[in-house]
């Protein structure tokens, strides 16, 4: 049976003219070639294995035993405790997750460890869909205070290295300040080295250079990673720029060491059992060889030395080595929004509300409006989870390269360079982009539940509360963003640097977009199918058809860019900065779309994994149907102004899509239980007491 449904016109049509019947094909719903059937109204489990197997990717066996391990009410928060409470049960439990081995699995061979961080950033998913604090505490411990002092530190470190991965020594990562979050070479913070006492002098200079919200600071940590202005007697009050040096904040009994102040920022809007506080240094001494010193070092003299000459090219690779923790925090949003739309879908097709034409309640699933507002983001978390699994496969292969000598991280080819920018592009798209839709999405799925969703004892709310702030840590998402557009234009500058003005302005109104396509677009096969595509015979279902639209939104914008950004090129740097400034927007605009872009591709690459004509590959498909159709129409203004899709299309992806959640309705639960979560989730109040039919399963 078609989803779109054709409206019949009354023959009197026929006599008007051919330009009024043009305007009527623009503007009414026409059914599209290649419509895909209704999926069976009796769901197959078995397509939930293989769907789950699609999603785990190739390291199925190693989340299967996460799956297991976490699976462990003991691990979940208990929203009824107090803040002390709930840190004490937190960090009680870190324990558990320090003999499951899952982070030391992350660390660099060279310090004893596998090599593995897909499978650390992995670790951290599953352990948001139990625990938020749990997650973003162990997140600390592993992965930002013992992942600095991995990926900065040397051999002369590994004894430090190793109290990390054992949690014989908590610690912290004091990077952010009061004044100065995602502009880190603007820290204030200060460490000037003494040759006297070979020892470097951690100073907080200013109120708005106190380190704030710093993870483990107010009660477990018991040293941090500071991020400094490094300062040599040779450097004559210039910084050489931001550092990372050790600093023990505590004692064994837990308190501050002199010239340390420590803050706590108390009860926060989530992530209790996290103890957020504050870092302040008056003139605390630490030895020279704290310096996590793997790209630059001082040796006894005061005489600074780095493998990296340029100072923004050794911040940015300093920088770059960190980027997992972002990785790891869109992993752990994609794994709270999954956990939420579980509930919720398990909800909607247990709970009775309202009477049909039967006389009998209906479940809300069979709500139209209901199925749309849990299908469609359900929709596009798959597509972000399938999207976060190749991000985290390049980044593995970037490291066994590194690793294995063939990359050097000090001194990389212009296309490693290249490369490392662009993974750290990928990291932020993938941040920001699963930390959005983990907010507007868990928010609906507390709505879509009602008052139940609000009970605390239904986890709803915990897991809101927990995922708000992963719009802000880890990098503000508007300047993540912004970072994906401005990646975007490198393709531009390297391709244009020998260019006349004239060449320039002719290369970005033509040639241009095929050197970002090159770059950063689809995969070759993929995108060689695109360049073939018909828009005037293509169907809305069809799979390249659907790139090709989301790919000329994201190449459109990215061109409209490149033309504003223009002038910047000949003014001085004030006007520079304005012209730049001003297409803020644009730049934003370019880096959503580049967003979308990623997604579709890793939605249709996915489903070539599947056996064609598989129940599986169908379920699937319409998914994919369902991701972008409601992203056209979110973007509805634009391609009509664009003169993309006329109306009469636009109101057929509107009908699509209702026809579409009506197939997948009765494939709801089948499309949770895919993700695999552990029972003990869904073992809350609000799916087990009366007021809900029982597990049919």
């Amino acid at each position: 049976m078609a989803l779109l449904k054709t409206q019949s016109k009354d023959s009197s049509a026929a006599s008007s003219t051919e330009a009024n019947r043009a305007n009527l094909r623009s503007t009414t719903a026409q059914a599209e070639p290649r419509s895909p059937r209704r999926l069976p109204k009796t769901p197959k489990p078995s397509v939930a294995t293989e769907l789950g197997n699609l999603l785990d990717g190739p390291h199925a066996a190693f989340r299967q035993e996460l799956r297991k391990f976490i699976n462990d009410p003991e691990l979940f928060p208990h929203p009824d405790l107090s803040v002390a409470e709930q840190r004490a049960h937190t960090f009680n439990n870190l324990a558990k997750v320090r003999d499951f081995g899952g982070f030391q699995k992350g660390l660099r061979r060279d310090n004893g460890g596998p090599g593995k961080p897909i499978l650390s950033t992995f670790t951290l998913e599953g352990l948001a869909w139990v625990d938020g604090s749990l997650a973003i505490k162990s997140g600390v411990q592993w992965g930002l205070w013992g992942g600095a002092l991995d990926q900065l530190g040397t051999e002369r470190h590994i004894e430090w290295i190793q109290k990390a991965a054992s949690l014989e020594l908590p610690g912290c990562f004091a990077m952010t300040e009061r004044g100065h979050g995602s502009d880190v070479q603007s820290l204030e913070t200060t460490a000037n080295y003494d040759p006297e006492t070979d020892e470097f002098i951690i100073n907080t200079p200013s109120d708005t250079a106190v380190k704030n919200y710093i993870g483990n600071a107010a009660q477990d940590g018991r040293a941090a990673v500071v991020f400094t202005q490094l300062m040599t007697p040779e450097s004559d009050g210039r910084t050489h720029g931001v550092h990372a040096i050790i600093v023990p904040i505590r004692d064994e009994q837990g308190n501050a060491l002199p010239g340390i102040t420590l803050g706590d920022h108390g009860h926060k809007g989530g992530l209790v059992g996290v103890d957020n506080g504050t870092l302040r240094f008056d003139n605390v001494r630490v030895p020279r060889v704290n310096l996590l010193n793997r790209f630059a070092d001082v040796d006894e003299k005061g005489r600074y030395s780095s493998p990296i000459e340029n100072p923004n090219a050794r911040f940015f690779t300093m920088l770059g080595t960190l980027i997992r923790g972002r990785m790891g925090v869109a992993g752990a949003a994609g794994a709270a929004t999954e956990a939420s739309l579980d509930i919720a879908v398990r909800y909607a097709n247990r709970r009775r509300q309202f009477e049909g034409a039967t006389g009998a309640e209906k479940h809300l699933i069979d709500h139209r409006q209901h199925r749309r507002r849990l299908l469609i983001p359900l929709a596009r978390s798959y597509a972000l989870h399938l999207l976060h699994n190749q991000i985290l496969e390049r980044y593995q292969e970037m490291n066994d390269s590194q690793e294995a000598g063939s990359w050097s991280v000090t001194t990389p080819t212009e296309e490693q360079k290249y490369a490392s920018r662009e993974m750290e592009s990928l990291a932020g798209a993938i941040k920001a982009a699963q930390t959005q839709h983990a907010i507007r999405t868990i928010q609906e799925c507390r709505e879509a539940c009602g008052g139940a969703g609000y009970m605390s004892e239904n986890r709803l709310t915990t897991y809101r509360a927990d995922s708000d702030v992963f719009a802000t840590f880890e990098g503000d998402n508007t300047v993540l963003i912004q970072m994906v557009g401005k990646n975007l234009l490198t393709a531009y500058g390297r391709a244009m640097n020998d260019m006349s003005p004239w060449d320039t302005v002719r290369y970005a109104a033509t040639t241009a977009t095929e050197v970002v396509r090159r770059r950063t677009g689809f995969t070759t096969r993929l995108q060689g199918l695109v360049d073939l595509v018909n828009p005037n015979e293509a169907s809305l279902f069809d799979a390249v058809y659907q790139a090709k639209l989301i790919d000329d939104r994201a190449q459109s914008v990215l061109l409209s860019l490149v033309r504003r950004i223009q002038p910047a090129r000949k003014a001085d740097k004030v006007q520079a900065a304005a012209i730049v400034d001003q297409c803020q927007d644009h730049l934003i605009a370019a880096g959503w779309a580049r967003v979308d872009t990623l997604l579709v591709q890793a939605m249709i690459e996915a489903e070539d994994r599947l056996e064609v004509g598989s129940l599986a590959r169908q379920v699937f498909e319409q998914l994919r149907h369902l991701f972008v159709l409601s992203t056209l129409v979110e973007h509805a203004g634009w391609y009509q102004e664009h003169n993309l899709l006329p109306a009469g299309r636009m109101k057929a992806a509107r009908a699509a899509i209702n026809d579409l959640v009506d197939s997948l309705a009765p494939w709801s639960v089948v499309l949770v239980d895919a993700f695999g979560l552990p029972s003990e989730v869904s073992n809350i109040p609000m799916l087990t007491e009366a007021g809900v039919d029982p597990l049919r399963d």
